[in-house]
C-alpha cells in the first residue's frame, strides 16, 4: 500500500462532512441529470477525460442505479457491501470488480476505514487495451467487448478475487497514482497499464465470480451439449479449449453449477446409453461397452453394477422385450 495514495483517499470528503452532520440521502445531483436512478459520467468526468478515480463515498446507502460508464471497483482496504443485479457481493480488500453500463448496483453504508476506489471510465478507453488482449476468446475479452458494444450479452460484472497476486496489485495502484498526479502522457501511461492488468487477469480466470444468471445458463448448455455429442471420448481439456477457460476454473464451475464433477457426467450419459443399447438391440455386452467409451469391459461391468446393482448381462435378461 502506498502511504501516499493511502492519505489522499482516506480524507474525509465535503460530501461525507454533509452526511456525518446529518444528511441522510446521497446528493443526486452530484450524481445524475436527467435520469434519476443513472449516475451519468458527464458529473465525474472532466471534459476531453476517458478514465477517472474517486473514493467511493462512505457512510450512507447508495441506492439501486445504473451507470453510463463502466464502472471499476478497486478495494483499497477495509471491505463494502454490494448488490449487483440481485446478487449479494462483499468486496474485500484487495479485490477488483468491473460492472458493465447495465449493471444494476446498489451498496450498503460503508466504514471511515472502507476505502474503494471507482474508476470511471468511457468505453473506447478499452480500445488500446482490447488489441493488447488478442484475438483469443475468454470471459475478460467478452466482456470488454459487450462493454464497447453496449450490450449485455455476458455477465454484468466480474468481480475478482486476486488480492494475493502482486502483479496486479501493482499495476492497480500504479494506475490510481498516474490518474491522481496527472503526469504527462498519463492517457497512453494509463492505457497501456489498463492492457496489462486485463493480461494479468486473464492468467487468473479462476479468480473471477461472475454474474450467474446468464453465463450460468450458456456454460452448463454447452457442457451438457458437448457431453451429449462426445461421451464416448471427449476431454475437459478440450472443452475448456474450445469454451477458451481455464481448465481449473472450468473443472469447478461444472461440479458447481452441475452438482456432478465432469467424469460424472460423462460416466451417467455412457451408462444411460449402454441402458438404451442393452434393451434395444442384440450388441453384446462387450460391443456395447466399447461402443459408449469403454475399452476396459472389467471396468464397465464395474460402474455399471455399482449404479443398478446388478451386471449388464442380468439387467437384459430383466428388461429386454
Amino acid at each position: 500500500m502506498v502511504e501516499a495514495i493511502y492519505n489522499e483517499l482516506k480524507k474525509i470528503t465535503e460530501e461525507e462532512t454533509h452526511i456525518l452532520n446529518g444528511g441522510t440521502e446521497i446528493e443526486k445531483n452530484l450524481y445524475m441529470t436527467y435520469k434519476q436512478s443513472e449516475v451519468d459520467a458527464t458529473k465525474l468526468l472532466d471534459a476531453g477525460k476517458l478514465i477517472q478515480v474517486r473514493p467511493h463515498t462512505r457512510f450512507i446507502h447508495f441506492p439501486a442505479h445504473t451507470h453510463n460508464y463502466i464502472e471499476v471497483i478497486y478495494m483499497y482496504c477495509g471491505s463494502t457491501h454490494h448488490k449487483i443485479d440481485g446478487v449479494s457481493i462483499e468486496l474485500l480488500q484487495g479485490e477488483l470488480m468491473f460492472l458493465n453500463q447495465k449493471a444494476v448496483q446498489e451498496i450498503s453504508p460503508a466504514g471511515i476505514d472502507d476505502i474503494a476506489v471507482n474508476f470511471i471510465v468511457l468505453p473506447e478507453f478499452f480500445d488500446y487495451a482490447l488489441k493488447m488482449m488478442g484475438e483469443e476468446e475468454n470471459l475478460v475479452r467478452n466482456f470488454v467487448i459487450d462493454c464497447l458494444r453496449g450490450e449485455k450479452e455476458s455477465s454484468s460484472f466480474l468481480h475478482f478475487k486476486v488480492a494475493d497476486i502482486l502483479p496486479i496489485q501493482n499495476l492497480v495502484e500504479n494506475l490510481i497514482w498516474t490518474i491522481m498526479n496527472k503526469q504527462p502522457n498519463n492517457r497512453s501511461i494509463n492505457q497501456v497499464t489498463m492492457g496489462l492488468l486485463f493480461l494479468q487477469l486473464m492468467n487468473h480466470l479462476d479468480r473471477v465470480e461472475i454474474n450467474k444468471t446468464v453465463e450460468e445458463q450458456k456454460l452448463v448448455l454447452s457442457v451438457l451439449r458437448y457431453v451429449e455429442e462426445h461421451y464416448r471420448d471427449g476431454e475437459l481439456s478440450e472443452l475448456a479449449q474450445s469454451l477458451h477457460y481455464n481448465l481449473f476454473w472450468l473443472s469447478k464451475e461444472i461440479k458447481k453449477r452441475t452438482g456432478k464433477t465432469y467424469i460424472e457426467l460423462i460416466q451417467e450419459k455412457r451408462l444411460s446409453q449402454a441402458v438404451y443399447l442393452l434393451q434395444h438391440t442384440k450388441m453384446s455386452v462387450m460391443d456395447i461397452g466399447m461402443a459408449v467409451g469403454y475399452e476396459n469391459l472389467s471396468y464397465f461391468h464395474r460402474i455399471f453394477q455399482k449404479k443398478y446393482g446388478e451386471t449388464p448381462r442380468k439387467y437384459r435378461l430383466r428388461t429386454h422385450h
